[in-house]
């Protein structure tokens, strides 16, 4: 028997766009004839419901599961915003969930070859459901949270989960919690504060600034010093619209985000946002707007 190596796994997914579990095991059983392998997809009907594995899958939703002291938050693709509305749709996102919940993965590899109470690991279940539903259904991402009995979950989710984010915070106060949530999701920032910000992101920022500087002709004159307070007096009002306890808070903008949450005698633990289809390319909406526009 052939050895099934990683690079015949990637080379059958990439031939089918089957999953790799269905990959390995079809090569199991066809003693890694990747021939063979491709037919026995075929027969078990893995490499049809896969051949849309080409397609985008920028739709979809986030959702988010709380447990007692758990919470999961994952986000699942799908081609069209219409079938992210199907109740079939719907239904595989509370499945996952129970997945995620009960075996509680660490990485993505792991969330798929976990399992359900019948025994179906859940990258088999997506197969089916792109099987089924007709459309490409990938599971993109998911963050399990976990807290103290002295600490809250903010759990919010924007329009059914087009917009979700999940806030632990140092205290026993939900609405605290969920108003952070619910400023993250729609400000959109990027750390919580400048302690998370990698070094060499500000380095990278501060080069920017100083290019824009040198090609400012009202900043020609200025001394050495007068200049470079300048580039960090605007790298610092950068940083200020990007990390979420500086933001002024979206209900009361006279505090910021982190003043409101402290005079709260509490902390941000952590925070997440999760917005479908960030980083694919797709057709951009305001979601920022939209859940403002909902909060008022």
């Amino acid at each position: 028997m052939a050895a099934i190596t990683a690079g015949l796994v990637k080379e059958l997914r990439e031939k089918t766009g089957a999953g790799m579990m269905d990959c390995k095991k079809a090569l199991s059983e066809c003693d890694g004839d990747i021939n063979a392998a491709t037919d026995w997809l075929r027969e078990k009907g893995i490499a049809k419901a896969a051949k849309k594995a080409s397609r985008i899958a920028a739709e979809g939703l986030t959702k988010i599961v709380v447990e007692g002291n758990t919470a999961v938050m994952f986000e699942v693709n799908s081609e069209t915003d219409f079938v992210a509305k199907n109740q079939q749709f719907l239904d595989l996102l509370t499945e996952i969930g129970t997945v995620l919940l009960a075996n509680k993965p660490a990485t993505v590899e792991e969330a798929l070859a976990s399992t359900n109470a019948a025994g179906a690991t859940l990258e088999s279940i997506l197969v089916d459901a792109t099987a089924t539903i007709g459309e490409k259904i990938s599971f993109r991402r998911f963050e399990i949270f976990t807290k103290n009995d002295d600490q809250s979950f903010g759990a919010y989710m924007h329009m059914g989960g087009k917009i979700s984010c999940v806030t632990v915070i140092s205290a026993n106060n939900d609405e605290v919690a969920k108003d952070v949530s619910m400023h993250a999701a729609a400000m959109a920032p990027q750390f919580i504060n400048r302690t998370y910000v990698p070094a060499e992101f500000i380095e990278h920022e501060r080069s920017i600034q100083i290019e824009m500087a040198k090609n400012d002709t009202a900043l020609a004159n200025k001394p050495e010093k007068v200049l470079a307070g300048i580039i960090e007096g605007r790298l610092s009002k950068m940083l200020k619209e990007i990390c979420l306890e500086d933001q002024p808070f979206f209900k009361n903008p006279d505090v910021t985000v982190g003043q409101y949450v402290k005079n709260a005698n509490a902390s941000i633990v952590t925070c997440v946002r999760y917005a479908v289809g960030e980083g694919i390319e797709k057709r951009q909406d305001n979601f920022a707007e939209e859940v403002m526009s909902q909060v008022r």
